[in-house]
C-alpha cells in the first residue's frame, strides 16, 4: 500500500504509513523500540502522532491500541477528528514528552480515537489533493488585497471543517478582510499563523546547496542566531550569496564548528606585519588547524611563506623590543615547507602526492 503522507504516494508500508521514514520530517529513531519492558510495567500510553509537515503533537492511546511507528491514526481535532501518522510510541514518546517539557497528566493532551478505516484514509487523500488547489487561490487572495504577506502552507483537517494558514511577513498584517474572503471561498474555519522564514524552509524543506536536505526539515529543532563573525572565525569570504540558506538567513550550518575554530584560536597571535632585515613581511592567509601562518615579502608577493604560530609570536615579541630578525622563516621553517607543509620552496604550489603512476 502506497504511503500515504509522501507526495510521491510510493514507499509505504502495509498500514499505509510510510515504511522507510524517509517522508517524515524531524524523524527520531526508536532506539528503545527491541527492549522488553519489566514484567507488569504497562506500556506507555501516549504517542506522538505527525501531521502535514513538521507539525506534531501528542495524543493519548486510551483504548490500549498496538501502535507502532508509521501507523495512521485518527485522533481528536480542534473541531472535529483529524489523520496523522504515529512518529514516537513506547518509551522514546515518554522521553519526547519530558524533552517538550509537558508533563503526563496535561488535560491539553487529547485521545486517539481509532486506527484509521479506509474510509478515514480516503479522506485524508481527498483533503491532501484538496491543499494543493486552495493554496493556490489562497495566494490570488492576498495578493488582490495588497497584503505585504507571502501564503507558505495550508494544513487542512482531515473531516474539512477547518484550514490553518501558514504565512510569513516583515511585519504585523490586518488579515481580518483576508480571513472573511477565505471563509466565504472555502466554507472552513479558517486560522492563520504568522511563522519566520526559517521555519518556513522548515516546513517545506528542500536540499541545501551541500547536496543534502535542509538542517531545519529533517533533524534541527533549535534555531540559533547566526552572526557573520561566525564567518569570520572561520576564515570564510564574506558573501551572502554563498553564507545564506534558502531562507535568506545566515545558513545554520555556521554555527556547527564554530566552537572548534574558537578554541584553536585563542593562542593565536593577531595577524601583523613582521619586520625583518630582509625587509617587510605581509598576512595572506592562515591555516587554523595545522597552525600555519602564510607571509610573503613585499619585494617577493609570489613567494608565500609558511610559519608556525610559535615563530609568528617571536618575530612579533622581537618587533616590539626594535629587534628585526635576519630573515623571518628559520632552519625549522625550511624543513617544515619541504615536509611536514608538502610545499614547494619559493613557488607556493601543494604538491600533488596522491598523483598515480601512468605507465
Amino acid at each position: 500500500m502506497a504511503c500515504g503522507g509522501c507526495s510521491t504516494g510510493s514507499g509505504g508500508s502495509s498500514e499505509g504509513g510510510c515504511s522507510s521514514g524517509g517522508c517524515n520530517k524531524l524523524n527520531v529513531f526508536d532506539w528503545l523500540a527491541n527492549m522488553e519492558l519489566p514484567s507488569g510495567q504497562a506500556p506507555f500510553n501516549i504517542v506522538e502522532v505527525r501531521f502535514k509537515n513538521s507539525r506534531k503533537e501528542f495524543f493519548r492511546n486510551t483504548n490500549n491500541l498496538q501502535l507502532l511507528q508509521g501507523n495512521i491514526v485518527t485522533v481528536e481535532g480542534a473541531t472535529g477528528f483529524d489523520v496523522g501518522v504515529v512518529s514516537v510510541a513506547g518509551e522514546v514518546a515518554r522521553l519526547q514528552l519530558k524533552k517538550k517539557k509537558m508533563e503526563e497528566n496535561d488535560p491539553e493532551i487529547k485521545n486517539i480515537l481509532r486506527k484509521s478505516s479506509p474510509n478515514d484514509i480516503e479522506r485524508w487523500k481527498e483533503v491532501q489533493e484538496l491543499e494543493k488547489k486552495i493554496i493556490v487561490r489562497a495566494r490570488v487572495l492576498a495578493s488582490s488585497m495588497k497584503l505585504e504577506m507571502k501564503i507558505n502552507d495550508v494544513e487542512i483537517q482531515a473531516d474539512k471543517s477547518q484550514a490553518s494558514f501558514y504565512y510569513t511577513a516583515p511585519g504585523r498584517v490586518d488579515f481580518r478582510e483576508l480571513i472573511r474572503a477565505y471563509s466565504s471561498e472555502f466554507r472552513l474555519r479558517i486560522q492563520m499563523w504568522q511563522i519566520g522564514e526559517r521555519q518556513e524552509a522548515g516546513r517545506l524543506g528542500g536540499i541545501g546547496s551541500c547536496g543534502r536536505e535542509l538542517c531545519c526539515s529533517t533533524w534541527l529543532t533549535d534555531f540559533r542566531s547566526v552572526s557573520t563573525s561566525a564567518a569570520r572565525y572561520q576564515q570564510l569570504a564574506l558573501n551572502p550569496v554563498k553564507l545564506a540558506g534558502q531562507c535568506g538567513k545566515l545558513k545554520c550550518c555556521l554555527n556547527y564548528e564554530l566552537d572548534s575554530y574558537i578554541d584553536a584560536l585563542k593562542d593565536f597571535p593577531q595577524t601583523v606585519d613582521l619586520e625583518s632585515q630582509k625587509g617587510k613581511a605581509v598576512h595572506q592567509k592562515t591555516d587554523i588547524f595545522k597552525r600555519v601562518i602564510w607571509y610573503t615579502y613585499l619585494d617577493a608577493p609570489e613567494n608565500f611563506i609558511p610559519l608556525s604560530v610559535e615563530r609568528v609570536k617571536q618575530i612579533v615579541e622581537m618587533n616590539k623590543n626594535g629587534k628585526k630578525p635576519e630573515q623571518i622563516e628559520d632552519l625549522k621553517q625550511e624543513m617544515m615547507k619541504e615536509k611536514e607543509v608538502g610545499y614547494v620552496v619559493g613557488v607556493g604550489t601543494k604538491k600533488n602526492t596522491n598523483r598515480r603512476r601512468r605507465d
